[in-house]
């Protein structure tokens, strides 16, 4: 069965947009804060601009390949709250307190 033409070729902005509708159909992303939704869609914008675009050589770079479910190990959250970090705790948005392990200092302006 061949694939039906697009009406319009999706790109991030019109991806972001319909987020809405992804949520109406499916409802357990409604579980899920729309920044790190969106942060999901700009992965993959990007790694699909890497492709398209020839390194300085003129050479193309890998295509993106699909990583199974347990390959996404991070997430972003853009815009967090400054005293979210309490002790060997922080306190994200939709999932509450998560155990922290902190490596490297905060950056001045983040400290509690």
């Amino acid at each position: 069965m061949p694939i039906p033409q697009l009406r319009e070729i999706p790109d991030y902005y019109s991806q972001k947009r319909d987020l809405v509708n992804t949520k109406d159909k499916f409802p357990e992303y409604k579980l899920i804060h729309s920044q790190v939704l969106q942060d999901c869609i700009k992965r993959v914008k990007l790694a699909f601009d890497r492709w398209f675009k020839a390194d300085k050589n003129g050479h193309k770079l890998g295509k993106p390949r699909f990583n199974g479910i347990g390959r996404y190990r991070s997430f972003t959250y853009p815009q967090i709250k400054q005293d979210c970090i309490e002790e060997n705790q922080i306190n994200l948005p939709k999932i509450g307190k998560v155990k922290l392990i902190q490596h490297r200092p905060l950056p001045d302006g983040f400290q509690n």
